[in-house]
């Protein structure tokens, strides 16, 4: 029976648009799922509407109000409009920018957004083409703007796309604009209410000058000119992965002086089908097979590597054997952090005020450097939008040195307000060059961080849940590890849990429960014990999963523990999945 009744709900929901409103090719492909005898595709497509969460929206692309398609983007299009022109009543010319990456119908999606946004009295500055989504971010803050826009799904599979929706400031919403703007999008009612009309005089296209003044940006960020002078001719194999960082980084690359970037044919070419790889995210090994095969061929010094819309840097190191490593984006955050507030110490630049930041899933080793140093350290929620906020509560009192979180983000300035690949990887050489005037690699660089400040290893695991029944699971998930916490992981009973549902904090030994201090609440739990080690669960905001982030601490006294360090923490992992139950 409620099989029966979900399939009547749905079915006249994909009735509604088969309405003249709609394109033929829209009504063509709802026709199509409702001749079908499979009602799958039918339920996953209007079972519900797609949500415009506090980040936008990302969807399969598609027919339905599951999906992104351009109803959806204008629905949300107009919403932001709506909400813009009260936010900013007494602007006299609201103005946002709009942006897009490689995937397909990204320039048709973002072209829409520009129309909509045009068509209600908003001055639209549009990209000229693709470009990285830290670009954007910069162009908001470069030319005044209120707010901005990119069509973007960032490593998400070929199907899906995404519309990121920024402030003012350069950052994604947060409290009280993001569930105001959310608000704004839900009273959308119908498509009759969506202004598709635009108003070209109020579109002006962008392009060149923007990406030199965001260069321009980056380059002043440099901290070891005479070690990149020394070593410019380093062997750097960079892949964009088929995504908009062959527009920008290899630029970025050459302004800091290096010399010999050796690229991947294949993968510099733009498309939205991601033809080389399964999945285009830095992160699954696969993704970065080939410039591994083209660092084997050049005998490359390093691998860097960008996702789709060149936010998340990739990076593959090389071994004492000479092998080529791929490191996980905690070792990414420590390399950089080190090194920027290792140099800073050097050049003298350091007043007292600087600080870092990183999520409260990210690595503890982090906060163990900046400890050491003597650096202020702030944790935040997952997502760069949170470690934003922290560099806008510290404006004029503060001086940001960076910040980043374990999936291969990091941010290393301030007038940029999104993790940025772009100025990371021109950094990532950089302290390349700099290890090299001190004798080191990279693998020498992370192994003296482990011995200074303690070794640590870390996995993310994802279970992938999709549709309905998949969201039903995952909510069924997070309700069982409340109320059935675990007692201990890999042996080591559990000291602390932290839920950020309620900002509870349980000193499990005594029983007594505090509140922690954190701007909102969030759907993560972490379990800590006695041994240091951290679980984090939390369900994705923006993919059909839940994650869990596991980190495990050990000891490393001298180089040669490296390679026993790693076996004795891959074991503990191992445990900890099992006494979860993700193994």
């Amino acid at each position: 029976m409620e099989n029966e009744n979900l399939i009547k709900m749905v079915t006249e929901k994909a009735q509604g648009w088969l309405a003249d409103g709609y394109d033929e090719e829209t009504r063509a492909e709802v026709r199509r799922m409702l001749d079908a005898d499979d009602k799958t595709e039918l339920i996953d497509s209007f079972y519900r509407d797609l949500e415009f969460g506090t980040g936008g929206l990302r969807g399969i692309m598609g027919a339905g109000t599951n999906r992104m398609n351009i109803y959806t983007v204008g629905a949300a299009t107009q919403g932001l409009a709506n909400y813009l022109k009260v936010a900013f009543k007494d602007e006299p010319q609201i103005s946002v920018v709009v942006g897009h990456d490689v995937r397909n119908n990204s320039r048709k999606f973002a072209e829409i957004v520009a129309d909509i946004f045009s068509a209600n009295g908003i001055k639209v500055y549009l990209f000229d083409s693709f470009r990285p989504t830290p670009e954007l971010s910069f162009a908001i803050r470069e030319l005044g703007c209120q707010s901005g826009v990119n069509i973007t799904a960032s490593h998400n599979p070929k199907e899906y796309n995404g519309y990121k929706a920024y402030w003012s400031d350069g950052a994604q919403f947060i409290a009280p604009h993001d569930v105001n703007v959310i608000e704004y999008v839900n009273r959308i009612s119908g498509i009759g209410e969506i202004k598709f009309k635009g108003n070209p005089e109020l579109i002006t296209i962008i392009g060149d000058e923007m990406d030199q003044k965001f260069l321009a940006a980056i380059k002043g960020l440099q901290l070891s000119p005479e070690a990149v002078k020394q070593f410019h001719d380093l062997k750097l194999v960079y892949t964009p992965i088929h995504g908009t960082g062959v527009k920008l980084i290899p630029d970025s690359l050459r302004n800091y002086g290096f010399t010999n970037i050796i690229n991947v044919p294949e993968q510099d070419v733009t498309s939205g089908d991601f033809p080389t790889v399964a999945s285009p995210n830095p992160e699954v090994p696969s993704a970065m097979a080939m410039a591994i095969a083209k660092a084997k061929e050049v005998d490359a010094d390093l691998i860097l590597a960008s996702d789709p819309d060149a936010d998340r840097i990739g990076c593959v190191l090389r071994d004492d054997n000479g092998e080529y490593v791929l490191i996980n984006g905690n070792q990414i955050v420590m390399i950089l952090l080190n090194y920027i507030m290792t140099r800073n110490k050097e050049l003298g630049r350091i007043t007292g005020n600087e600080y870092i930041v990183k999520t409260i899933v990210t690595t503890e080793t982090i906060k163990s450097i900046a400890d050491k140093n003597g650096f202020k350290m702030y944790d935040c929620y997952t997502g760069f939008k949170w470690i934003a906020a922290v560099i806008r509560e510290n404006e004029g009192t503060g001086r940001y040195l960076g910040g980043g979180e374990e999936s291969y983000g990091f941010l290393a300035e301030d007038f940029c307000r999104d993790k940025d690949a772009v100025s990371a990887i021109s950094l990532m050489a950089e302290a390349l060059a700099w290890a090299k005037t001190k004798n080191m690699n990279f693998l020498q660089m992370l192994k003296d961080i482990y011995m200074t400040y303690g070794f640590s290893r870390e996995a993310g695991i994802s279970l992938v849940r999709k549709g309905k029944t998949g969201a039903e699971e995952i909510i069924a998930i997070m309700k069982n590890f409340r109320a059935n916490p675990p007692k201990q992981l890999a042996g080591s009973p559990i000291v602390t849990i932290k839920d950020y549902a309620d900002l509870n904090l349980t000193d499990v030994t005594t029983g007594n429960v505090s509140k922690m201090d954190m701007p909102v609440t969030s759907n993560v739990l972490q379990y800590f014990t006695a041994d240091g080690t951290k679980v984090s669960v939390r369900p994705s905001g923006t993919e059909p999963k839940i994650k869990f982030y596991v980190e495990v601490r050990g000891k490393m006294e001298k180089p040669e523990d490296y390679g026993k360090a790693i076996e004795e923490a891959d074991a503990k992992i191992e445990a900890i999945k099992k006494d979860l139950g993700i193994d």
